[in-house]
């Protein structure tokens, strides 16, 4: 049988060779590195969450979307990116259910996948902060052993979890902010810190993103823009603001490598669906997701501000979008009315 010599078929005639599953397994392949560095500081505590995150976002995927959809991997990358911003020890249930949310109320309440206007995970994990803040402010010191728990991992739902007062410490960012003790940035660059899974070891959070812009995955203009701001704006207060002053802020370096910063910028902050199209909106999105984290951490009353400051930008990026739409090719630009 010979190929027809007029194939006529509907748009787009040319695909991308990367489909939204290759690139939903890829993007999850390549938080490897930050899945090994969390198993090595906090123990089997760590992938407990994991798995209870990625089965309470399959669970959800498969009730509100529909089974078919747990071929494209978004569901996994969800779970996995909400267990990586939460505590080692928060107990498993909890973290079940925040993958439930994040799908249900990230994802599935918009019509599914390309139509959220927020970040899932990070629905989730604003689920769990308003529902259980207790338990996700809780941080537990690195391991005594692999197989020992980093908390009430495996505490059954609803009840009173045991007191960790010899176990518990404060991120790097809660010991500035409300102590006045600085981390070196040597640990923090690598993880010998407290804190959420994927927020310890910049190091291996840096190494997944490199692989995902080689990848031609990642937009590099938004992580960049969200460390320019950071950088500037840190700068700036750190050399106006007295030290001894009730506000006060961490140098450009400790700012840059503390808390959830690089996994926020690299993974979270660059969801396609939930970030500007345009490269002049990305460059805007990212400056300003950098600018609400200095401000929400130097003068907020919380330690970390990457979650709310990703979610507030995500809400303002239809505006990004219209205001950044470059000229259409082949068109002038329309004359100004003159003014009476």
């Amino acid at each position: 049988m010979t190929a027809p010599r007029l194939l006529v078929a509907a748009s787009p005639h040319l695909k991308a060779p990367l489909s939204t599953a290759r690139i939903m397994w890829t993007v999850t392949a390549s938080l490897l590195p930050v899945l090994a560095a969390a198993a090595w500081w906090f123990g089997v505590s760590a992938l407990v969450l994991v798995a209870a995150t990625v089965l309470g976002a399959a669970a959800a995927e498969r009730t509100f979307v529909g089974p078919g959809r747990l071929r494209d991997g978004s569901a996994v990358l969800t779970g996995v990116l909400l267990a990586l911003s939460l505590p080692p020890g928060l107990p498993a249930w909890m973290a079940f259910v925040g993958g439930a949310v994040a799908i249900a109320l990230g994802k599935a309440v918009f019509g599914g996948l390309g139509q959220n206007v927020f970040n899932p995970a990070l629905i989730g994990r604003a689920f769990l902060q308003a529902a259980f803040p207790v338990a996700i402010t809780t941080w537990a010191r690195h391991r005594q052993g692999f197989f020992s728990l980093a908390g009430d991992t495996f505490a059954l739902p609803f009840t009173v979890p045991h007191p960790l007062d010899g176990t518990t410490a404060a991120t790097p960012l809660g010991a500035f902010k409300f102590e006045g003790h600085a981390t070196g940035f040597l640990d923090l660059l690598v993880g010998d810190t407290g804190g959420s899974l994927g927020e310890t070891c910049d190091l291996a959070v840096l190494l997944g993103g490199a692989l995902l812009v080689a990848l031609r995955i990642l937009s590099w203009r938004v992580p960049v823009a969200v460390w320019a701001a950071v950088a500037a704006l840190s700068a700036l207060l750190h050399a106006v603001l007295p030290a001894d002053a009730a506000w006060h802020c961490p140098d450009a370096a400790s700012m840059l490598v503390s808390g959830g910063l690089s996994l926020g910028a690299v993974y979270m902050a660059t969801d396609p669906v939930t970030s500007p199209i345009t490269r002049t909106g990305s460059w805007v999105f990212g400056a300003g997701v950098g600018v609400l984290v200095v401000l929400i951490r130097v003068f907020g009353g919380l330690a970390e501000g990457v979650m709310y400051a990703i979610l507030i930008m995500n809400a303002l990026v239809p505006f990004i979008d219209r205001a950044t739409q470059p000229r259409v090719f082949g068109t002038r630009a329309a004359p100004q009315e003159a003014k009476p």
